[in-house]
């Protein structure tokens, strides 16, 4: 019986994953493969394990067909007589011992595709034979009574019934053993030549296809369940294969990090020790503390090896610092910060370079904000890299937006809004990333490291705050970045003045001991510092 054709799958869908396509795509050669080597138009797995529920169903029923033989054998005996029925009880046992034998030869067998075909013939050829079995004891001897048919017609129906449900994993093999013994009744049924012959004839070939319907449908179950299996043993496969990929990319990362650590702790030091002295000699000359060049321009020079230099340096530190940021080993050194005093700071040192290309900065200040529990020197940097970067991307006469303020949650917030080129938004990831540079970087004459927003970012994100970047090309680009509530320090309420006398509260705490008070002042500085 042909197998039920599967749904086509959508290999080409542009919403499906190149790794899904890949794999419905083996999937799909795979099992055109299969059908082509299969002996059933299944694959050879399938087919094996097809024939071994068959052999399975035919031993577990091997009770059930005995009594059932013996029992048609001793009724059959009534008109047939004993020797004839007892002769036709012994061939159908002997035909039966030799399929429950052969069947648990396969069970007991190893799994062998290419003897597959075979034992298909072997079961197919003894369902055969048990099916003319059958026949010969259900035909009607002539002259025969009408109750002994109603009585041969039950039994068909009970044997085709029986035969359906166990060789349902084998569909050829159905019709091997039933239609042999359909035919004979029916046959027998229309000789007879009255009306309710034809209609008992009738009846037993409308039995035959709903049994065999019946038997195909089970067929089909028991393929799609193979097939969900197969498909789930291979997805369990695939989740390995995998997992063991990931493992081992997340090993190799672990140690390219690890090398990654170790070259830029040597290379700070081999790297710093020589821009030391550069600095050092360039700023010398460029001072003429031993006396003016001979030729004016030296000074240009030396001027431009000491920018050149700090730069450089400059860039070493980033690098170093968002280093330690990823490797997890930055420490912040936390302390009360006024956000509006660290702002208008990085204001003023920028200020002249803002006005060298004509750009107006705004600021836009919340008064008496409390200050921040953080790292100053962080918070300093973050505002810097924000404000430089809206600076060099903003076009000569724009404007730029500085603001602090609170958010919804209780938190404060920094914000640098400008009125530069923005960024395209499938570039914003990229920009985001450590020395990833937009396409208007590239173009521009100011190139960076690409280190600013990502070093923003990774500092921001270490004091448990979120970075919000917002950008439309041609418009400009607005950074937010916010600080939890929990590093708020509002003003606490005056301790209200219940101490005892000077010399008694000297007495109590002398006897204090030491754990204590340890105790009581760390609890005094979680009070005050949140």
């Amino acid at each position: 019986m042909p197998n039920t054709p599967s749904e086509p799958r959508d290999l080409a869908s542009p919403a499906a994953p190149s790794s899904t396509k890949r794999r419905l795509a083996s999937q799909h050669v795979r099992e055109a493969r299969d059908r082509l080597t299969s002996t059933s138009g299944t694959r050879p797995v399938f087919d094996h394990e097809l024939l071994r529920q068959f052999a399975q169903n035919r031993v577990s029923a091997s009770p059930v067909i005995l009594l059932l033989v013996l029992t048609i054998g001793l009724l059959s005996g009534l008109w047939n007589g004993a020797l004839t029925s007892g002769i036709w009880t012994v061939g159908t046992l002997l035909v039966h011992f030799v399929i429950i034998r052969k069947c648990r030869q396969f069970l007991d067998g190893p799994a062998n595709t290419a003897t597959l075909r075979a034992w298909r013939m072997r079961f197919i050829l003894l369902d055969l034979f048990f099916g003319m079995a059958w026949t010969f004891v259900l035909i009607n001897p002539v002259g025969i009574d009408d109750q002994a048919a109603t009585f041969m017609l039950f039994v068909m129906l009970l044997v085709v019934a029986i035969s359906s449900m166990l060789a349902s994993s084998l569909p050829i093999a159905v019709f091997a053993l039933t239609l042999p013994v359909t035919v004979a009744i029916a046959f027998d049924f229309v000789v007879k030549g009255t009306l309710r012959d034809y209609i008992l004839a009738v009846m037993a070939l409308a039995a035959e296809a709903y049994f065999s319907l019946l038997a195909y449908r089970l067929y089909s179950t028991t393929l799609a369940t193979l097939e969900a299996r197969a498909e789930k043993d291979a997805l369990i496969g695939e989740l390995e294969q995998s997992k063991s990929i990931s493992d081992e990319a997340r090993r190799r990362a672990e140690t390219a990090n690890i090398a990654k650590s170790r070259f830029l702790a040597q290379m700070s030091h081999e790297l710093r020790t020589p821009l030391n002295a550069i600095l050092g000699f360039s700023e010398v000359m460029k001072g003429e503390i031993f006396g003016p060049h001979t030729v004016a321009v030296y000074k240009d020079y030396a001027g431009d090896i000491h920018s050149s230099g700090v730069h450089l340096l400059n860039l070493i530190n980033e690098i170093l610092d968002l280093s330690r940021i990823e490797a997890g080993r930055y420490e912040l050194n936390e302390e009360a910060v006024s956000l509006n005093r660290v702002v208008e700071d990085c204001h003023h040192l920028l200020k002249l370079r803002a006005g060298n290309r004509g750009i107006t900065i705004h600021e836009l200040f919340e008064p008496d904000l409390p200050r921040l529990w953080a790292d100053e020197r962080a918070v300093r940097q973050i505002c810097l890299n924000l404000l430089s970067n809206a600076i060099k991307f903003t076009p000569q006469g724009g404007e730029i937006w500085l603001k602090v303020g609170w958010t919804a949650s209780g938190g404060q917030y920094m914000s640098v809004k400008d009125t530069g080129t923005g960024i395209p938004e499938e570039e914003i990831p990229i920009v985001l990333a450590s020395f990833g540079q937009g396409s208007n970087s590239i173009k521009s004459a100011e190139q960076g490291a690409g280190l600013g927003l990502p070093m923003a970012k990774n500092l921001i994100d270490l004091h448990g705050g979120t970075f919000t970047l917002k950008s439309k090309l041609r418009i400009g680009t607005e950074v937010i970045v916010t600080f939890p509530p929990e590093r708020v320090m509002s003003a606490l309420p005056p301790i209200a003045d219940t101490a005892p006398p000077i010399q008694a509260q000297s007495e109590a705490s002398s006897s204090v001991p030491p754990s204590d008070a340890a105790h009581s002042s760390a609890r005094a500085k979680r009070a005050l510092f949140g």
